[in-house]
């Protein structure tokens, strides 16, 4: 069967996202816009030369060494490139770019276990980042050809394998005259191919079946298709000024979590989260408060800088949506973020927190 053109490796080209990602400061910003366009013209050596020169000096520098793995990556040298972005995933384990390029080097050498467990840290790491979503769904979904490819091998007259396969297969052939059909980033049976370039605008992605026991799986609506948040309703005059005020609570629960954060104040930071809180992926609210506890008292410094504040509030729920400048130590990120509350006993408190 042939194949269609992966486009999973589009994930490595986060070239225009490698410096906001990391909240590069200015002072740098021509040595990577420099990197960047070498790479860009595909004059790879000299790319990687200038990268190396500079990270001769700044040696833990993540925005470099991230381009450094792209380069790598576009190169050729799949094996270089998987060391460079592993060493980012320990050295900085709070981003998930990292990891999810790893998912997409180790698609290429058809190790879809590894490249699942990449994705699940990335996700783990950023539950609210959607290309490691939607990519840990293609990986899934070759497992499972592989899987069903096997059952029938094993048992030829299973009737019920055959259409699962054949619907798996069917999302990742090309179109009846030889064109790829559009779909989002799939995972082919043969090595993913070389990246496909950046100003090439991605398609958008097709319903993908989420296979059930005995039964060929109903297709999911594609991210596209996910209905935006509702409106909330205008508030009546008559209730404006305490809709105002609550705004004004909120905001202050808001920053006080930054600042228990900035100062590292773990009690204060987790009285922040409520009861009804869910901690990213599937760790105990225990797991979620010691890993988070590690990850703070463990830095010398830490500044959360938040601004661009916007504040909806409906009853006893409400949602603040702001740009938060982080850094610690060598760490700088900057990022939309959104936090979703809720009043309990008179206090704001967090249930639910995404990025991006």
């Amino acid at each position: 069967m042939t194949t269609a053109r992966s486009p999973l490796p589009k994930t490595l080209r986060l070239l225009a996202l490698a410096v906001a990602m990391f909240g590069a400061a200015a002072a740098h910003a021509d040595e990577y816009g420099d990197v960047n366009q070498l790479l860009r013209s595909g004059r790879h050596a000299e790319a990687l030369t200038k990268a190396d020169q500079y990270l001769a000096g700044k040696p833990k520098d993540p925005q470099m060494r991230f381009l450094k793995g792209v380069i790598q990556s576009e190169s050729g040298r799949a094996p270089d490139a998987i060391t460079t972005f592993t060493r980012l995933t320990e050295d900085f384990p709070e981003l998930p770019e990292p990891y999810n390029n790893l998912a997409v080097l180790y698609a290429g050498q058809s190790q879809f276990d590894k490249a699942r467990a990449a994705l699940e840290m990335a996700i783990r790491t950023n539950p609210s980042y959607a290309t490691a979503h939607e990519n840990l769904g293609d990986v899934y979904a070759k497992l499972a050809s592989q899987a069903y490819s096997r059952a029938l091998q094993l048992d030829s007259t299973n009737s019920g394998v055959q259409p699962k396969l054949a619907l798996i297969r069917d999302l990742f052939t090309p179109g009846p005259k030889g064109s790829v059909r559009a779909t989002g980033p799939a995972v082919a049976a043969a090595p993913v191919p070389p990246p496909v370039p950046a100003a090439r605008p991605a398609a958008p992605a097709p319903a993908v079946a989420a296979a059930a026991p005995a039964a060929v799986p109903a297709p999911v609506p594609a991210p596209g298709a996910i209905s935006p948040a509702p409106v909330p309703p205008v508030a009546a005059p008559a209730a404006a000024s305490a809709a105002g005020g609550a705004s004004k609570d909120v905001e202050s629960a808001v920053n006080a979590w930054a600042a228990a954060w900035a100062a590292k104040d773990m009690n204060g930071y987790l009285a922040a989260y409520g009861k009804e809180f869910d901690p990213p992926g599937k760790m105990s609210r225990k797991a979620w408060e010691d890993e988070r506890r590690s990850r703070i008292v463990g830095k010398s410094r830490i500044s959360v800088k938040l601004s661009d504040m916007q504040v909806s509030v409906n009853g006893d729920k409400a949602v603040a949506k702001f740009r938060q400048a982080y850094s610690a130590d060598s760490l700088n990120v900057s990022s939309r973020k959104t936090l979703e509350m809720v009043r309990s006993g008179g206090r704001w408190q967090i249930v639910r927190e995404s990025t991006g």
